[in-house]
């Protein structure tokens, strides 16, 4: 694709280096060293929930968000990179599937959700009691591929919702976005966080270190927004994200207490009393409304709250594995600021 001065974008975030022969190619695509896009048998060879696809679907998908500088914005709907996306997209998708019970029943699939298990012990419990600075960084930095663009990948299923599961879900999506404040939007509070504890809070910053599991959860959000057909899917994961959060917010604030860092907890206490709301607007107004209304998007709906389980579990996995064993849980350590434990 030939691309004019004017066609580039200027101000996007630098594009990540390749993890494999699939984003490889389409790194190489994107910058013009090669005319073509990979070939489907070499996205059909690699590992669904690896480093190299998710990378490469990441890549694809931030075309529709702020883009990398120097990409022209005419590659958000080129017909190649279509095509490359449509096959990551179903080694992905069949993957998720694969792990998955293919359950209709939604209400079964919300329960678990709503009690914590007495014996869990996650990245949040961990970082509340134990955790050092330099791993709730390195956590946070996990979660900067989302929270910097957060609420944008819910914002697509708005026009595909009707009546009350519609006006419902924009008024959570009114909340995450700062209730019209622009320093109060979620993403602006993390990267308050970010940078109060030392972090770049540049938007996709560290990409380049963040693994498959943390990658793969955004690119979850992303797929079934971008596509009509798995607006239930999607609704099901923000029901499961909203329910889920503020147990591990509050823990997360009270893990940034005990580091010294309570000054930057805005974020965590934010979401704490906020998404003990949401859940059930989520939980009754939009998930209830819909099911109720197209009863045919049931097994979808608990298709998007077991894939979120499944991912989150994968990155809880990775991180504590890491962590366990006294080494970084990102691709490369973050650069020590002097401060931390």
């Amino acid at each position: 694709m030939r691309t004019s001065a004017a066609q580039v974008n200027p101000i996007g975030a630098v594009l990540p280096r390749p993890r494999g022969p699939v984003s490889a190619g389409l790194l190489a695509t994107l910058t013009g060293d090669s005319a073509q896009m990979p070939e489907p048998d070499v996205v059909a060879s690699v590992d669904p929930l690896g480093d190299d696809v998710q990378l490469a679907l990441y890549t694809c998908y931030e075309m529709h968000y702020q883009g990398f500088a120097g990409v022209s914005p005419a590659w958000e709907w080129d017909l190649g990179l279509l095509r490359l996306r449509a096959a990551l997209e179903e080694i992905f998708r069949t993957a998720l599937r694969a792990a998955t019970s293919g359950s209709r029943d939604v209400a079964g699939a919300l329960a678990p959700l709503l009690v914590e298990p007495v014996d869990e012990y996650g990245i949040s419990h961990h970082l509340r009691d134990e955790g050092t600075r330099w791993q709730l960084r390195e956590y946070l930095a996990h979660r900067s591929l989302y929270h910097l663009k957060e609420a944008d990948p819910h914002a697509w299923v708005i026009p595909r919702l009707r009546g009350r599961a519609k006006a419902a879900l924009v008024a959570v999506e009114f909340d995450e976005f700062g209730g019209g404040r622009a320093e109060r939007m979620h993403s602006q509070l993390f990267a308050d966080m970010m940078a109060g504890i030392g972090l770049d809070a540049g938007y996709l910053r560290y990409l380049d270190v963040v693994p498959a599991p943390a990658l793969a959860i955004v690119n979850l959000m992303s797929m079934f927004g971008l596509h009509r057909s798995w607006r239930g899917a999607l609704v099901g994961h923000f029901a499961a994200a909203e329910i889920t959060t503020s147990p591990s917010a509050r823990r997360m604030a009270q893990a940034l207490e005990r580091l010294g860092l309570g000054e930057h907890a805005a974020f965590y206490t934010e979401h704490v009393a906020a998404d003990a709301v949401h859940e059930q607007v989520m939980r009754h107004d939009v998930v209830g409304d819909l099911v109720v209304h197209e009863p045919e998007l049931s097994a979808d709906v608990v298709f998007g709250i077991e894939a979120t389980g499944l991912l989150e579990d994968r990155l809880t996995e990775h991180v504590m594995s890491a962590w366990r064993n006294g080494r970084t849980s990102l691709r490369e350590p973050l650069p020590d600021p002097g401060a931390s434990a």
